[in-house]
Order: C-alpha cells, then structure tokens, then sequence
C-alpha cells in the first residue's frame, strides 16, 4: 500500500500534501483549557527523504552504512512555499510559518531563502520561522497560535499526526493531495486501518471529513462546509465511535450524519 500511495503522490506530481486540524469538539483536546485550535499544514509532497535515495555500503559487517539524500529544489521548495501563501491570502490568514532545520541542516537554508522571496511577495501576510522541534513544542504550547503551517515532506508527516490528535485523533482527520489545476487525491490520515475490518468501531468521520475537502477543492464550499457542520452536531450529540469515547458503530455514526444531511 505504501508503494501504491507513494507511487500515486509522485506519478501524477500530487505536490502539496493538504492536512486541516480544526478542533470540532473541546473535550477533544488532550491539552487543558479551551484552545481555539485551526490550522492547516502544507507538507512538500514529492521530494525530501522519501525519493528513496541513498547508498549502502559494507552491508552485513560491523561497519555498515546506510545513507540517505534528502532532495531539495527550488522549483518544488517554491511552488509549496507559494501554494501555502496563496491559500493564506484566499482564505483571510495573516500568517504562514515555514519550520525546517536549517540551523543543522544546510540543505534547508534553500527553504530559508525561498521563504523569504515568496513572502516578500504577499505583504498583508506575516511570514514566520521555527526549527521544527520549536514548532512541536509550541504545537502543544499554544497551538492557537497558528493559520498556515508549510514545511518538508517528513517533517510534515511528523508533525501532521502531531496536529490530529490536538484535535481528536486519526479517526477525524481528513487530508488531500493536490496538484492545483490538475487532479487530487483524497484520503483520510488513516488509511485502510484493516484490524478494524468487520467490527463496526472504525471512525467514519475522517472519511466524511476529506470527502468535505474534495467538495471544497471542486468549488462546492458550502457542501464542504455543511459536512464539517454536521460531523460537529454529531460530536456534540455524543455520537461517537469507541476511538471517541463513544459507544456507537460505524453503520450508526454514518447513519446519524446521513440522516442530518
């Protein structure tokens, strides 16, 4: 599945990895308080360490190596560091932070540079930096703090999950992988989650919430708003799948939702 997925995501160019974290539902949260928890992560969804590029050398002695390349260039470092402004600038955000690991990584002092140019560009818009494991505490400290979140293929993929379970977990979070302009491709973070087969606990929500996403990307804002809306009153009315804690089974969450629809 991961060669399928990944194979998908570089053959037809699916750039932008697209992940929403909104908290639907305080009780949620596992952080105290009330955080008004709504951000969006634009992960690079094409190069990075996942090209799979690298060296082996004295396999099977007690010197062996393994290295791997991350790839950055700047035609893909710009058009995800342009994407994640456009989409600040069409949906009201006054922020986009970029967060690397340039202070140890030179290969990312590109996105440093690439971030700075784009920026400069969108003047109503603050752009702001954190080395990546500043930005997972301050995930956690203050998470509110965020609109637009843009960064590396691995680190998004970090701190993506880190961003799902600020607002419930796998089983509510949508995501898209898009190529603006050309073709998508919607899943929830999940994926295919096959222990759960036949037992009516899997969460249908996150499912629910990226078919959401791909209305929205088709223009069909509102239909992708009222399906973010009717998975709230659902998590309001406390039906939930057991990841939840609840106690209802998929057939039932799915059926509630419909029937409110």
């Amino acid at each position: 599945a991961r060669d399928i997925l990944l194979g998908l995501r570089f053959r037809l160019d699916l750039y932008i990895n697209f992940r929403p974290a909104r908290l639907l539902h305080p009780d949620l949260c596992p952080l105290k308080g009330d955080p008004n928890i709504d951000f969006v992560i634009f992960r690079e969804n094409t190069e990075g360490l996942y090209l799979a590029r690298g060296t082996s050398k004295h396999q099977g002695t007690p010197e062996e190596e393994q290295i791997a390349e991350e790839v950055n260039t700047a035609p893909k470092v710009t058009r995800i560091i342009r994407a994640a402004f456009d989409w600040a600038c069409s949906h009201g955000k006054t922020k986009v932070t970029m967060a690397n690991k340039s202070n140890a990584i030179p290969a990312h002092r590109l996105w440093d540079r690439i971030f700075a140019e784009v920026g400069a560009g969108f003047p109503g818009i603050a752009g702001d930096h954190l080395y990546i494991d500043a930005l997972s505490m301050q995930m956690v400290k203050r998470p509110e703090q965020f609109q637009v979140i843009v960064t590396t293929n691995m680190f998004g993929d970090i701190v993506s999950d880190l961003a799902a379970q600020l607002v419930g977990g796998l089983g509510i979070a949508p995501s898209a992988n898009l190529h603006p302009g050309e073709v998508g491709l919607f899943e929830p973070v999940h994926g295919s989650a096959p222990k759960y087969a036949g037992k009516g606990t899997a969460n249908p929500m996150a499912t629910i919430l990226t078919g959401g996403l791909m209305l929205e990307q088709l223009g069909v804002t509102s239909g992708g708003e009222q399906l973010k809306e009717t998975v709230r009153a659902a998590l309001g009315a406390g039906v939930r799948t057991p990841d939840l804690g609840g106690a209802h089974r998929t057939e039932e969450v799915g059926r509630w939702i419909m029937d409110v629809l």
